[in-house]
């Protein structure tokens, strides 16, 4: 009988290693990630020749065959069509100069995309996607950095998706939840469990709002400040040297100069793929219920399909990478219909634009691939489980928040994954803290479940090998390396302020939760106020 290894011990730690320390060296990213997966491959197989092998057909291959990630794919390949198809129509451009009159410069420009990150909620991917590759015309127009418009649009993903009330997080976040707390024998509606685990997700909360001050006072510091003097005193957007996430058919894409500027060809299709979403969220979900065996749920769609606890519960059974395909390719077929109708291009040239759109993200979709693959490896050789045997039952109860709120940052940077980072570890943290604490379904469970899907969101943010962090650079076409190498300096800055002023006294002091958020706001004030300098104004150059 084969041997089961629950872990290569400190070897599993290696292949992300190799990742993260390649990318930032090279600033190559594929090269390091594939690199990365051939030492886990070599370390599994004890063999560089089926490891190489391997590499290929189990891992790389094996992550194109997942369904969920060939949905990912798909939904990219369409919704790029689609950008490519408003970018040529002159319809970006329209409501690029739309935006440019409202948002006079930098400050608004960059609100404006925190606001446009908190009103798509619903899924982290579409959020990227749609706000970056939305708002990236106006904030070039504006000399904002690219490095800027990824950090805007990352950092308000997947903080707003895994808190919204209704979302593709919900379902995984509740299933996990009911897992949980019937591992340690507690029923509870798992919906409140939810609610009220949201006021304990400090970084989350804390890093939206830090988001908006930065945006606001137009101050920056670190490797970001002098990403954003670059781009203001010299227009570049990127790094000499850098390479985007986007290709030149995109990007430097042409439009005639004959064609009408309407906003109306780039808004409705953005919008018909935000209410696709939802549509198919709600379709798919309800097919999946009344296919499935849950009887409740099924007598409360039946009777009552509009209820808000219905229509939560129903598009948290929905498979989101389905919805999201069927929204890209409604999207793209509607932005064809426009171009056509109004003849600004033939079908031809409308071909050659979708496509075109479609091809500037088959690099993006070769590091998601990537990326991936990775983690399917470091599921392999057991990273998440290794990590978590370092702290296994070495904390008293209460600085379990805090303990496992670091080592859901450590896990889902080394993997990539807030999702299996939260799978790993509630599992283990809730019994863990509910046995510790004699059995307290209190502040010390919530504070500890809120630290486990903050950990896992922080870590997701700043790995390399994050596919979230990927579509940021992607939608926002700045160079990977340089985002994730800007954007780490703000999410620390954040993660240690929530530890601070949140998962140590919550746990500790029992200090209610609205209090550590706005101590965790006005602390993060002074240190944008005090460390933070504000780039040099130059709109009044820019919008001349």
């Amino acid at each position: 009988m084969e041997t089961v290894i629950e872990h290569y011990g400190i070897w599993s730690l290696l292949p992300p290693l190799v990742a993260i320390v390649l990318a930032f060296k090279t600033k190559q990213v594929l090269p390091s990630l594939f690199a990365a997966v051939f030492v886990g491959a070599t370390i599994i197989y004890k063999n560089p020749i089926t490891g190489f092998a391997k590499t290929i057909e189990q891992y790389i291959a094996g992550s194109v065959a997942s369904p969920w990630n060939a949905g990912i794919i798909v939904f990219d390949i369409a919704l790029g069509g689609m950008i490519g198809v408003v970018a040529k129509s002159g319809g970006a451009k329209a409501i690029a100069e739309w935006l440019g009159r409202k948002a006079k410069n930098a400050k608004s420009a960059m609100v404006s995309t925190w606001a446009m990150g908190l009103l798509i909620f619903f899924d982290d991917y579409s959020n990227t996607l749609l706000v970056g590759t939305t708002m990236r015309p106006l904030t070039d127009k504006l000399r904002i950095s690219r490095e800027k418009l990824a950090f805007l649009t990352d950092a308000t993903a997947a903080p707003v998706a895994s808190m919204a009330f209704i979302s593709t997080w919900i379902a995984y976040e509740m299933g996990l939840l009911r897992d949980a707390f019937s591992s340690i024998g507690v029923e509870i509606n798992i919906y409140s469990a939810f609610i009220q685990s949201i006021p304990f997700r400090f970084y989350s909360i804390i890093m939206l709002g830090f988001v908006f001050m930065i945006a606001f006072t137009g101050r920056d510091f670190g490797p970001m400040l002098k990403a954003e003097r670059r781009a203001r005193k010299t227009g570049k957007l990127v790094e000499d040297g850098s390479t985007p996430l986007a290709s030149k058919e995109l990007t430097d894409m042409e439009i005639k100069e004959d064609i009408p500027l309407r906003i109306y060809n780039a808004l409705i299709p953005v919008l018909t793929v935000v209410v696709m979403v939802i549509i198919g969220l709600y379709v798919n979900g309800r097919m999946a219920v009344l296919n499935g065996d849950d009887v409740e749920l099924i007598k409360r769609l039946k009777d009552n399909p509009l209820a808000f606890t219905v229509i939560r519960d129903v598009i948290g059974s929905a498979n989101a990478a389905v919805a999201m395909m069927w929204a890209s390719f409604a999207g793209s077929i509607v932005a064809m219909i426009l171009v056509l109708t109004q003849k600004i291009l033939t079908f031809k040239e409308t071909m050659e634009a979708w496509i075109d759109g479609a091809k500037s993200l088959v690099i993006a979709i070769m590091v998601l691939v990537m990326a991936w693959s990775i983690g399917s490896i470091c599921k392999d050789l057991g990273t998440a489980k290794y990590l978590v045997g370092i702290l296994g039952g070495k904390v008293p109860a209460t600085i379990i928040p805090m303990a496992v709120f670091l080592l859901g940052c450590i896990i889902a940077f080394s993997t990539g994954t807030s999702w299996g980072t939260t799978a790993i570890l509630m599992p283990i943290a809730v019994p863990l803290v509910y046995q510790l604490s004699g059995g307290d379904t209190g502040v010390l469970l919530y504070a500890t479940i809120g630290s486990v899907f903050t950990g896992a969101v922080f870590g997701d943010h700043c790995s390399p090998i994050s596919d979230t962090t990927i579509m940021s650079s992607m939608a926002s076409a700045s160079d990977h390396i340089d985002h994730v190498k800007t954007q780490i300096p703000y999410s620390l800055t954040v993660a240690i302020i929530a530890l601070a002023v949140g998962y140590l006294p919550a746990a500790i002091f029992k200090i209610p939760p609205v209090v550590s958020i706005i101590l965790g706001l006005a602390i993060s004030f002074i240190i944008i106020k005090v460390y933070g300098k504000k780039v040099e104004d130059l709109d009044k150059v820019t919008n001349a």
